[in-house]
């Protein structure tokens, strides 16, 4: 029988969501309570990895087991056996079909700048760049990201394919947190991070629109910092 799970942690517990024996992780984590319920190994499949310190809000899974639990049962029974820092919000049956990673129509990432005074308590949870950032002019930057293109100015490492569409950013400021949003259909190593890091040039005024349409159309290169992990967020993900 397989199931799919709608999970949320908090990324600085963690080292990420991909299995490493040694270290805490989310897959690592989920397999081993689930095994334990199926009295047999369980292989767990993310939509995608997200790093360490990154967080989720409603990451999805999905995985076999050889007996048939009633979804609400199954998702106490995970909660029971697993760590405060992870919570299955949902669980539902799915087709044998069905795939988290090769299903996905798109994904919401957010990433959290805290322009304001430093905050040690949210240290984990934002970016605490607390500088002031012309939020306009990022805003007319991130335009010229929307759309169905090569992103390899923006991933991290070698791929054969950079290609991807993003269909939608949102930049907002609320009590000095700026958020970004980003819609797409999928989102590589690194991609949200660097594209961050690419409008902050904007905000801080380091670079003109020009400049960065250049670096979008791969005519320039530019030298961007890849933000911190911890003001990332997969918000959720489509089917």
């Amino acid at each position: 029988m397989r199931y799919l799970i709608t999970i949320s942690y908090d990324g600085s517990a963690f080292y990420g969501f991909q299995r490493l024996n040694k270290y805490k992780t989310v897959q690592k984590e989920l397999e081993e309570a689930l095994s334990k319920i199926n009295k047999k190994d369980v292989v767990v499949k993310g939509s995608g990895r997200t790093d360490r310190q990154v967080h989720a809000l409603n990451q999805k899974c999905h995985f076999d087991l050889d007996i048939k639990i009633p979804p609400d049962r199954l998702k106490n029974a995970i909660n029971s056996l697993i760590c405060d820092e992870l919570y299955v919000k949902d669980c539902e049956y799915v087709t044998s079909d069905f795939h988290a990673r090769f299903c996905v129509k798109k994904k919401v990432y957010k990433y959290l700048i805290n322009i304001g005074e430093y905050d040690p308590i949210k240290n984990n949870y934002v970016y605490n760049y607390c500088r002031k950032l012309n939020i306009k002019k990022m805003q007319q930057a991130s335009k010229l990201l929307i759309g169905k293109r090569s992103f390899k100015p923006f991933v991290s490492g070698q791929r054969e394919n950079y290609d991807s569409e993003i269909y939608d950013i949102k930049i907002t400021k609320a009590n000095n947190i700026i958020t970004i949003k980003f819609i797409g259909k999928s989102f590589y190593r690194y991609m949200v991070r660097n594209m961050v890091g690419a409008l902050l040039l904007v905000g801080q005024e380091k670079i003109t629109l020009e400049n960065f349409k250049n670096l979008v159309m791969q005519k320039s290169k530019i030298t961007y910092l890849t933000v911190p992990a911890n003001g990332l967020y997969l918000e959720n993900v489509y089917y």
